[in-house]
């Protein structure tokens, strides 16, 4: 589990087949690599690999054909100048984003990015899978990074976040540009209401079918709900 504010920025290099290697590049990777070891989990654009060496500034890693699927690890077509880091989050420690599971749900990419007095306005596009999770004020993490959706225009599956420069200055949003792809997480909490909203209905967005009897009086009481 994550945060989705980003400890420091690396490279990626592939190493053949589904390895990879990740270097810290930033000044800050201390936070990464202080007490880095092996089998930790960190978070790469915002996808959870698992790390099987670690290296003098860096680390080795492998994607499952699923991540190499659903994320912007698989598209060698867009190669990526520099990646998100985020070591995953100890007990006790703050929360200063939101809950991000490194389970990325699919690939967005960049709209449009205008600079205003205060911050930058990025606006991205989604897929329908993912964009049923945001909502507007809520959060969502794009290649990794906490961000709260400024607006949102459901019938384009379009939304807009406003990064502060810090935020800016320390991530590798500044290197996108218009059709940049990104690695999109919607937040758990969407993912588990729609769980329980569609329990024991038909879900139009769900492959799967669902047996389960739904929530009911009985299921809240018995639960201690009420």
């Amino acid at each position: 589990m994550f945060t989705g504010l980003i400890q420091a920025l690396g490279t990626m290099k592939p190493l053949g087949g589904d390895s990879w290697q990740i270097t810290c590049v930033s000044q800050s990777s201390d936070l990464i690599m202080q007490d880095l070891a092996y089998g930790d989990s960190i978070a790469v654009d915002g996808v959870c690999l698992t790390v099987e060496e670690v290296l003098k500034d860096g680390f080795i890693a492998t994607a499952s054909p699923e991540t190499l699927r659903r994320t912007t690890l698989g598209q060698e077509d867009t190669p990526q100048k520099y990646v998100n880091l985020e070591a995953s989050l100890r007990v006790g420690s703050k929360v200063g984003g939101h809950f991000v599971m490194g389970h990325v749900d699919g690939v967005g990419w960049l709209i449009s990015a205008e600079q205003t007095a205060t911050s930058w306005e990025m606006t991205f596009k989604a897929s329908e899978a993912i964009a049923r999770y945001i909502v507007p004020k809520g959060s969502i993490a794009v290649n990794g990074i906490s961000l709260t959706v400024a607006a949102y225009e459901p019938e384009l599956c379009q939304f807009t976040v406003a990064v502060i420069p810090l935020t800016y200055a320390d991530t590798n949003l500044r290197y996108l540009v218009s059709g940049s792809l990104v690695n999109l997480e919607g937040d758990i909490l969407g993912k588990y209401v729609e769980k329980f909203l569609y329990s024991g209905k038909p879900n139009p967005n769900s492959q799967e079918d669902s047996h389960s009897e739904g929530i009911t009086p009985g299921f809240l009481a018995e639960h201690g709900y009420i």
